[in-house]
């Protein structure tokens, strides 16, 4: 007498192999779709272009000077005389959630964070300010050139003039315990703007132009340069004006953002090798 249960089918191993594959390309898509967490190569090259992977309201009023990442929120230092601010802003939505203006005499420039202090520079006073996280000033400092950007390599503070030249300021007696001239092919790069201590190199824009160049900050060679360009293309470019000044970085994510004066967005970029 014949049964009339089904017969069960015999699991193989080439059954096994395709739900394999399958998942594998399963994870491989999920994989592809999630947003890039690190904006540097390891091996970066002399040159490099970029890949925007985000974009954040910026308000265009800001004539940025000084661009800082901490603790979820943008620091930004704004200049014009009359109209200096130090900002704390959430960068989701653009939104100031604090603003400390400077008194009129004053044209803030570049900002730095370190020992969870901000340092705001001036252009032609020849003085800074401390404030802790909360905007609330602390001190004040004194430095004998223009200031123009800010930055810190976790134990010296590191500024910028305008010309060639990097000064290495000890955040204690505020003496410059030495400087290094800036050069690409032994030629001198002067107009270095706002600073970036990024993975042992620093990030200078140079002013009035689309370039970020990466120093050396013990010699002072220039290692690579930066394009950055092809922010300008597109319905919602910034105007050709206005300049590319802004760079912060995030260590923890490795995440890097740049902007400029009056630029309706902060982008979140990704460099990429172009060598």
């Amino acid at each position: 007498m014949l049964s009339k249960e089904k017969p069960t089918p015999k699991r193989t191993h080439s059954n096994i192999f395709f739900a394999l594959i399958a998942l594998a390309a399963f994870l491989l898509i999920m994989y592809l779709r999630l947003p890039r967490s690190h904006s540097i190569p390891p091996r970066l090259g002399s040159r490099a272009k970029i890949e925007v992977l985000a974009t954040y309201p910026h308000d265009t009023d800001a004539f940025t000077q000084g661009l800082v990442y901490a603790d979820g929120y943008f620091y930004e230092s704004t200049g014009l005389y009359g109209k200096s601010t130090l900002r704390k802003v959430e960068p989701a939505t653009g939104k100031v959630v604090q603003e400390l203006k400077l008194e009129d005499q004053y044209f803030a420039e570049g900002l730095a964070l370190y020992a969870d202090q901000l340092y705001q520079l001036t252009w032609k006073e020849h003085t800074g300010f401390i404030y802790d996280k909360d905007l609330r000033l602390q001190s004040t400092f004194t430095y004998p050139t223009e200031g123009w950007g800010l930055t810190t390599d976790g134990s010296s503070l590191i500024l910028s003039d305008g010309s060639a030249t990097l000064y290495f300021l000890d955040p204690q007696s505020w003496q410059t315990t030495h400087t290094v001239q800036v050069t690409q092919a032994g030629q001198p790069v002067e107009k270095l703007n706002e600073l970036e201590y990024i993975q042992g190199e620093v990030f200078a824009n140079i002013w009035y132009s689309d370039i970020i160049i990466r120093i050396d900050p013990t010699n002072g060679e220039v290692l690579g340069q930066i394009d950055l360009s092809s922010l300008r293309e597109g319905a919602n470019a910034p105007n050709p004006a206005d300049v590319l000044n802004g760079i912060a970085y995030d260590a923890k994510q490795d995440r890097l953002f740049v902007t400029g004066k009056n630029w309706p967005f902060v982008y979140e970029i990704a460099l990429v090798n172009a060598d």
